[in-house]
Formats: structure tokens, C-alpha cells, sequence
């Protein structure tokens, strides 16, 4: 790494004087394709996207899925990952280097981040509730009725399932574990109760997990990284094997990829689509360029890019396979439909995988393996995202931040631990699903990513990204990515968002609906991250010295310099800061 003590000026005039601080790097180079398939490929690729597809239509959710893939999911993770590689900044600095006057970007990102750190743990805590439930009974807990959680709705479907207009008149004794079990719960969100005190310890110990992972900084966990980004591959083709071995399989397997095409015409598939590309890929998030920071500045992150984002695709189809031969299962067994065993909300990976691994040989064996791989799935997702809001906030405050590091880290993970503490209570599923709907919802990441990308793209120019990509690995982008970067994105992402706001539904869980000063606390939570944007467009035009005429001019005028020499060496630019953790503005 380059450490430059030399003097130079920016394109605006400004100088500036670099500091010699390491910031660190990947040990090796495939640890940087790792973290990034390792942060893409998580929960969301078991659960949300099987359910997303089975909702729109099947195959016609693939439709969506793949044009979003290409228009917007892709261009946009190699954009975020090449500017990190050259600026060498995080999450909360990157975009207000190119554009300093949507530097709000950056604090919507890390405020976003932060609320998804916060509620993620808990899923992991969920995933090691079963994990220790199978380890400890000698047989699954969730397997029969007459346990004490039990209530005398509690029906055991060995045999034919009584169905009365395609509802199933009784509670399943996977159902009862989830809610009467794990959540203890209560009847809404004004009944928070008491503390699920086992629930409390299973939190603690997935942040205990975490802060283990990251405390010296996620570059130098390169090897754990290896290890968590593939062994959930190892269990999903086990689970591929004997799911399509299932009877009724084909059943579900024929719902997965017959389009119903006349869903194409509704908003539905498209905002969903898009939304899952977005969320699957860790776009908007500030962990795409944070991670890019750690490497050598000649790296071929656009390999690395295409081939993560072909992975998380092959990987959501992979589970989509396994989950609806399973579920082709379920509905053979329940005399049902497949779109009818399907349960939605936070609760599906938890209701309907115990129901599948009771049907295998080796039923404890199976819900072991499958409840370590999602606490591994949610593991590594979590780590790189608090590495990302970590980083965001060393390279904000480097001279503050940077020497305490580790005790920042453990600091964040404390808080981030009591935060959550609430919804870990009887009535904390009520309070993680309004986070999970409003806090990092896809309203409010299509609202980052739509001014993250004007920022870059209009305003700093898609043309000097370009240069970025040329300078680093001489290369030419293709003009693809240019147009995609200053037209199709843009557009894509400002349709999808109005879809959202004309389609807007307010929260809820099942058939619960929660009371108005709810859904306003969740609006509140949405608007916390969404208005940095505009909030401080307006205080920087405000306090900026100069005519309002200047003060623009200045507030879209780049803080960072590139240098149109394509013969670059093999070394970081001399007179480019390689963070804000090692350089000072003047």
C-alpha cells in the first residue's frame, strides 16, 4: 500500500496532505471474492426469495428477478466496488467525495445499516434456539404434540389433514414450537410481556459470535470468511439431492417455473424483483465499497463482481429449487395446494423447514446441519455489515476512531446487542416486523441507491468512473454499464419507487394489524434514513460560503482527483488519499 506524504491539489483547488496510516488489506485475493459472495448470499436467498417467486407468479418473478439483475443489480455492485477500490473510503464518505453536496448518501447508508444490524442478530439468535432445541431433546421438540407449550389446538398431521375451504382447522405442533416456544408470544405489540430469557442468551451469544469474528478487522478474517462462504453450499446440495427425491417434488418444482405471465402486467413482480436484487446484492448498504477498500488498488474487482452477483443468483435459485420440492412435499402430504403451505412473513424459514426434516431419515441430524448453516448464512452477512457501518464511521472520524478501533467495535456490538434486547420480549416478533418493513424496507433503499447514483453517475460523471476502472485495471468499461449507470438504472429505480409509494400497504404480521401510532413510529423509522438526503443538500447549501450559484458549483465539484495518465504503475496513486482515515482535507 502506498502511503504518500506528498502535497498535491484536487480538481477544485483544494490541497490536501495525506497521513501515513496502514489501512490494511486482504491477505489474499480471493479473500475479497469470498466476503463479498459471504455477504450477498444469506438469509435472504433461503427464505425471501422462494417466497417472493411463489407470490408473483413463479416463473414470472424470474422474469423480474433477472431483468433487475442486469439493468440495475450488477452495473451498480461493480460501480460500488471499484469507487471503494480507488478511494479507499467506506460506506459514509465515498459518495460526499464525488458529489459533496449528497454526502447525505452516506449517513441515510450508515443509519440504514445500523437499524439492519440491529434486528438481524435476532434471526441468528432464532437459528440457535432450534440449533440447541434439536442438540438437547432426544427428539425434535417440534416433531409432536403434549409438550407443555402445547395448546388443545395442537394437531399432529401423521395421516390426511382436515382442510374446510383450503384453511387448515388446526395448529401444527412446528407452528405451536415457533410461536408458544421460541416467542413465547403475545397477542400484539402493546403486549410486549415478559423477557424470553433463553431467547436473550441466544442473542448474546450471536453477538458474542460477531464481535469474535471482526475485532481485529474483517481483512484479517479472510480464512473464516472462506469457510462461511462455502459451507452453506455444501448443505444446500445435500438438501438439493433428497428434496428432489421428495413425492409431490415435481408438483412444486412445476409452480417454481411455469410463468404466469399475465402477472407481468401488475407492479407486483417488478417492485418485488428489483427489491430482493437490491437486498440480496447489499446494494445501498456502504458494505460493497467498504469491502472494495481493502484491496490492492490494480485488483480485478470486476471479475469479482460479475461472479459474486452470478453466484447470489445461482445460489437464490438453488434454495428456490430445494424449498419448493419440499414444499411440493407439504402440499401432497396436507392434500393442499403449494401457494397455500407458503406462510409469509419473518417466521417462513422457521415454520416450514422443521416440517420438511421431520421427513427425512435422520431428522436430528438433518435439523442440525440445516440450523447451523442458517446461523452461518446469518453470521456472515451480520459481520460484514457491521464492518461496513465500522468502517463508515472510522473513516469519518479517523483520528478519533482509528486507535480504538477494537474497543469502537466491541462499543457498536454493546449497543447494538441492547438495542435489541427489546425484541427478544413476548412481544418483540411485533417489533422485529416493523423494523424489518420500514427500517431497511425497499422504499428506503431504492430511495438511496436512486441518489447514490445520480450523485456518481450525473453530477461526478459516469465517464470518470470509467477513468477509475481504466486507471486501476486497464480496462475500458464497456458503454453498457455507462448507459445502464446514467439512464436505465436511474430510471428503473425511480419507476419502482413510485410502484411503491402507489402500491403502499401498511405493516403487518399474519392477520395481525397494528394501531396507527405503529405504523406512524415505522414511517418515523423510514424517514430517519430517507431524509439525510435531502436534510443536508439544504444545510450544506446553507452554511457553504458564496451565492447560491457557487455554493452549488462547489457542492457538485469533486473532492477527489484523477489523473487521465492511462499508463498508471502498479501502485496506488501518489497524490490520492487513501482513506479519510489517512488523508486530511486542507
Amino acid at each position: 500500500m502506498v502511503q504518500s506524504t506528498t502535497m498535491g491539489k484536487l480538481h477544485n483547488d483544494v490541497e490536501f496532505t495525506p497521513i501515513t496510516v496502514d489501512r490494511g488489506g486482504w491477505s489474499h485475493k480471493l479473500d475479497f471474492l469470498f466476503s463479498c459472495i459471504s455477504l450477498s448470499v444469506g438469509l435472504g436467498n433461503v427464505w425471501r426469495f422462494p417466497y417472493l417467486c411463489y407470490k408473483n407468479g413463479g416463473g414470472a418473478f424470474l422474469v423480474t428477478y433477472t431483468v433487475a439483475m442486469f439493468l440495475c443489480g450488477i452495473p451498480l455492485f461493480f460501480q460500488e466496488v471499484a469507487i471503494g477500490q480507488y478511494l479507499r473510503v467506506g460506506g459514509s464518505t465515498f459518495v460526499g467525495k464525488l458529489c459533496p453536496l449528497f454526502q447525505g448518501v452516506g449517513y441515510a447508508t450508515m443509519t440504514m445499516v445500523f437499524f439492519l444490524d440491529l434486528y438481524y442478530c435476532v434471526i441468528i439468535a432464532w437459528a440457535l434456539f432450534y440449533l440447541l432445541s434439536a442438540l438437547w431433546f432426544p427428539e425434535l421438540p417440534w416433531s409432536s404434540c403434549g409438550n407443555w407449550w402445547n395448546t388443545n389446538s395442537c394437531y399432529e398431521h401423521g395421516g390426511n389433514t382436515t382442510v374446510v375451504d383450503g384453511i387448515i382447522k388446526h395448529r401444527t405442533p412446528i407452528e405451536e414450537f415457533w410461536e408458544q416456544r421460541v416467542l413465547r408470544q403475545s397477542n400484539g405489540i402493546t403486549e410486549v410481556g415478559g423477557m424470553q430469557w433463553e431467547l436473550l442468551g441466544c442473542l448474546l451469544c450471536g453477538w458474542i459470535i460477531v464481535y469474535s469474528v471482526i475485532y481485529r478487522g474483517l481483512h484479517q478474517s479472510g480464512k473464516v470468511i472462506w469457510f462461511t462462504a462455502l459451507f452453506p453450499y455444501v448443505v444446500l446440495f445435500i438438501l438439493l439431492v433428497r428434496s428432489v427425491t421428495l413425492d409431490g417434488a415435481s408438483d412444486g418444482l412445476w409452480y417454481y417455473v411455469i410463468p404466469r405471465w399475465e402477472e407481468l402486467a401488475a407492479p407486483g413482480p417488478w417492485i418485488d424483483g428489483a427489491t430482493q436484487i437490491f437486498f440480496a446484492y447489499s446494494i445501498g448498504t456502504g458494505a460493497l465499497p467498504a469491502l472494495g477498500s481493502y484491496n490492492s488498488f490494480n485488483h480485478n474487482c470486476y471479475k469479482d463482481a460479475v461472479i459474486t452477483c452470478i453466484v447470489n443468483t445461482l445460489t437464490s435459485l438453488l434454495a428456490g429449487v430445494c424449498t419448493f420440492a419440499i414444499l411440493g412435499n407439504i402440499a401432497l402430504e396436507q392434500n393442499t395446494t403449494v401457494a397455500d403451505v407458503v406462510n409469509s412473513g419473518p417466521g417462513l424459514v422457521f415454520l416450514t423447514y422443521p416440517e420438511a426434516v421431520l421427513k427425512l431419515p435422520g431428522a436430528t441430524i438433518w435439523a442440525v446441519i440445516f440450523f447451523l448453516m442458517l446461523i452461518i448464512l446469518g453470521v456472515d452477512s451480520e459481520f460484514c455489515l457491521v464492518e461496513s457501518f465500522v468502517t463508515g464511521m472510522v473513516d469519518k472520524w479517523p483520528k478519533t476512531l482509528l486507535p480504538h478501533r477494537r474497543k469502537f467495535t466491541f462499543a457498536v456490538c454493546l449497543v447494538l446487542f441492547v438495542l435489541g434486547i427489546p425484541m427478544v420480549t413476548h412481544g418483540g416478533i411485533y417489533i422485529f416486523q416493523l423494523m424489518d418493513y420500514y427500517s431497511a424496507s425497499g422504499m428506503c433503499l431504492l430511495w438511496v441507491c436512486f441518489f447514490q447514483t445520480i450523485a456518481i453517475s450525473w453530477f461526478f460523471g459516469a465517464d470518470k468512473v470509467t477513468e477509475f476502472i481504466e486507471e486501476m485495471m486497464d480496462m475500458k468499461a464497456s458503454r453498457f454499464w455507462y448507459i445502464c449507470w446514467v439512464y436505465i438504472s436511474p430510471a428503473v429505480m425511480m419507476a419502482i419507487f413510485i410502484f411503491n409509494v402507489l402500491e403502499y400497504v401498511p405493516a403487518t404480521y399474519g392477520s395481525y394489524s397494528y394501531p396507527t401510532w405503529a405504523q406512524n413510529v415505522g414511517i418515523a423509522i423510514s424517514l430517519s434514513s430517507m431524509l439525510w438526503i435531502p436534510g443536508y443538500a439544504l444545510y450544506y447549501l446553507c452554511t457553504t460560503p458564496g451565492t447560491l450559484q457557487q455554493r452549488i458549483k462547489t457542492g457538485l465539484t469533486s473532492k477527489a482527483n484523477i489523473r487521465h495518465n492511462a499508463t498508471t504503475p502498479t501502485t496506488s496513486p501518489k497524490l490520492l488519499p487513501v482513506s479519510e482515515s489517512s488523508a486530511v482535507l486542507m
